[in-house]
Parts: C-alpha cells; sequence; structure tokens
C-alpha cells in the first residue's frame, strides 16, 4: 500500500538512528531510539529508493549476458551465468514487491524522519 501526504502512520519496528561523532576524533554525538508503535503524520512522498544493490548488477550482468553472451567464451559465459543464477533470488524479490517509496514524517512528538523506507510504516 503506498503512503500519501497527510496521513497518519505507525512506525512498525524499533529504528536506532545516530551514533555518529561529531569530528574525526570528537567523542560520539548520541544515539536516539524511536520505538515500534510511534505515531505521526507523513508530510511528504520523497520518491523511489534505488534498488538494492544486487538487484542492479544483476541486471547489468543481464544485459551484458543478452547483448554480448554468444560473443564470449564458454569458461567466461558459464561463469557469467552463475553470477546471475547467484542473482537471481534478489532480482525476483524485488519484482514481487515492486518499487520502494521514501517519505518524510513527523512524529507527534516533533521528530521529523527523512528519507524513510515507506515499509516501516503502516496507516493508522
Amino acid at each position: 500500500m503506498a503512503l500519501v501526504e497527510g496521513e497518519r502512520v505507525r512506525l512498525l519496528a524499533d529504528l536506532a538512528l545516530g551514533g555518529a561523532s561529531a569530528g574525526e576524533d570528537g567523542p560520539s554525538v548520541g544515539l536516539l531510539l524511536l520505538g515500534a508503535g510511534i505515531e505521526g503524520t507523513v508530510v511528504r512522498v520523497t520518491g523511489e529508493l534505488p534498488p538494492p544493490e544486487e538487484v542492479r548488477e544483476y541486471e547489468r550482468l543481464r544485459a551484458l549476458f543478452e547483448d554480448y553472451g554468444h560473443t564470449v567464451p564458454a569458461e567466461s559465459l558459464r561463469r557469467l551465468e552463475a553470477q546471475l543464477a547467484e542473482l537471481e533470488p534478489h532480482w525476483r524479490e524485488f519484482r514481487a514487491r515492486g518499487p520502494r517509496s521514501s517519505v518524510r514524517v513527523r512524529f507527534d512528538n516533533g521528530f521529523v524522519l527523512e528519507d524513510a523506507d515507506a515499509e516501516v510504516f503502516a496507516a493508522c
């Protein structure tokens, strides 16, 4: 289900953010934990998330196979087919799930989460 602007949503899983340093040698800034069940409002649907690395690699190799497979030496062709077979489950899962979108959510406690995967939220 696609989320839309203005929709009330609930976070489905605990979310940990931060832990970064203030500088290279500086102290840790901290860690923010948002618990599952916290509610907020979708402020903006920011766009489609790029496919995972495995999916992009599968598509690249598949294009090579289809365009140049007939010219590749036999051993290289077997390696290419093995790589495709290894990456195909990732590609099938991505195709079955469809494109994922990212959202900006303003939680009721005032926190704003930008570019979050829409799959971690459910409509209230």
